[in-house]
């Protein structure tokens, strides 16, 4: 059957008392307590709410499907994979630490009715009603929405719904981020995770150490021979009171890399090239490499091999936050630009959703913190980073500001290169599946670890 969802429910099958409906019935406070009555007036016990707009197909043997395993498994929630027109679609497993509000179901889940009860009543929502269903019904073990992956229905878009990994950022959306951030801090503190803001810690005494520099720019690199040397560059040409050198891991190279960044270390005693022993070390493993070198300074700043400071005040700015701040790690904000450092829409992405107040649980939602990021040395040998290309500065900072304070610059420091060859460029759903579903792992951990703290 092919069905066209609209925002008044309808029933699509009267003998399982299973209705349809589309997302906008449910985005506000007021829509769900709406929609709740029009089922109950329909005597549903079951509504699919299709949550972008296009057409569904299913057959009703599908149909059944789903309302059966919805029923054996006891949960409220249920998505499956789906059949677009040229490709089937994979979603991933939801866990608890699935805490980010663009957690991708796919375009339809089918929900236990009685769902649409636990929203609570103790904020009016405009935009993040269905977020909070989702945590309030859903958020916890046993009651996780299932995913079943088998592809058990057809949809085909209305049309094609532009998008951004920085919508979340972006200051046109900033009352919809309030709201989902008013959602989260609810729950985590009416199901563990929260995070006292008065309980962390201050930065630890620093111990100078005379046969180090000050700080050092680490640089992890893999075949960047286009962009490298600009890289280094902009990290050499930094102004500073203090001594600073530029540890570049070159993770075995083989388009050139290696051959450029020889010359300029020959050319500046500051540069220090290192290659690992290693065959297996990713960018979390070569940062780790850095920060255990003896060259390293006590302070570690970031700079991708793609990237490049924009000021050459940036390091100084960067190290002077960590007494003026009190903190034991620091991130800045950056800008986003094409190859050519034209600036690519939002601009600057400056994380002002992080406040003292409440950054250190609002981060459990969001996908990132920012850049350039700084560690304090010592912080980083307690903490290493995990083994990974993707996420590893993430959970480094959710460890961090499970303890400790985080110092933040909300002036941009940092021209963040959006290129063909860009790591992030022309991600397939694959991969886009594999990163999300790792960094929900690391909010489960994250969100476990704080649990205990409690």
């Amino acid at each position: 059957m092919i069905l066209h969802a609209t925002e008044k429910p309808v029933l699509i099958h009267e003998a399982e008392h299973c209705a349809l409906a589309m997302l906008p019935a449910v985005c506000s406070s007021d829509n769900v307590h709406a929609l709740r009555q029009r089922l109950c007036d329909l005597d549903a016990r079951w509504v699919i709410l299709q949550l972008v707009p296009g057409t569904l197909e299913l057959t009703m043997q599908e149909l059944l499907r789903m309302l059966s395993v919805l029923k054996d498994t006891g949960r409220r929630m249920l998505y499956t994979d789906y059949r677009l027109a040229d490709e089937r679609c994979e979603c991933i497993d939801y866990q608890e630490g699935s805490l980010r509000d663009d957690f991708d179901f796919g375009p339809v889940v089918l929900l236990k009715v009685e769902a649409l009860d636990s929203v609570d009543d103790f904020a009016q929502y405009r935009f993040a009603a269905f977020y909070d269903l989702r945590l309030q019904s859903c958020g916890c073990v046993p009651y996780l929405p299932y995913h079943l992956n088998e592809y058990l229905y057809t949809f085909s878009p209305a049309e094609s719904v532009g998008g951004s990994q920085f919508d979340y950022v972006n200051p046109r959306n900033r009352e919809v981020q309030l709201e989902y951030e008013a959602a989260l801090t609810h729950w985590l503190k009416a199901n563990g995770g929260l995070i006292d803001p008065c309980r962390l810690k201050s930065a630890e005494p620093l111990r100078k150490e005379d046969d180090r520099p000050l700080a050092s720019v680490v640089i992890p690199v893999f075949n960047r021979v286009r962009t490298i040397r600009d890289a280094v560059r902009s990290a050499l040409q930094q102004t500073t009171d203090f001594d600073f050198n530029v540890i570049v891991v070159d993770n075995h190279s083989t388009d050139g890399t290696t051959a450029v960044l020889a010359a300029l270390a020959e050319q500046d005693r500051r540069v220090v090239h290192l290659i690992p022993e290693e065959t297996t070390l990713l960018i979390g493993g070569c940062w780790n490499k850095a920060v255990s070198s003896p060259h390293c300074g006590q302070f570690v700043v970031q700079l991708d091999s793609d990237d490049m400071y924009s000021s050459p005040t940036t390091l100084q700015r960067m190290v002077d936050a960590f007494g003026e701040q009190n903190c034991m790690a620091v991130v800045g904000s950056y800008r986003l630009t094409d190859f050519d450092l034209n600036e690519l829409p939002p601009g600057i992405i400056d994380h002002r959703e992080w406040t003292p107040e409440n950054g250190m649980n609002n981060a459990l939602r969001i996908n990132g913190l920012g850049a350039p990021r700084a560690f304090r040395r010592d912080l980083l040998l307690q903490y290493p980073l995990p083994n990974t290309s993707y996420g590893e500065d993430y959970a480094a900072m959710l460890r961090i500001t499970r303890e400790y304070r985080l110092g933040r610059i909300y002036e941009s420091l940092y021209d963040c290169r959006r290129w063909s060859g860009n790591s992030d460029a022309a991600l397939s759903r694959g991969k886009v599946n594999r990163n999300n579903l790792y960094k929900d792992r690391i909010r489960t951990i994250e969100l476990m670890a704080r649990r205990g703290l409690q």
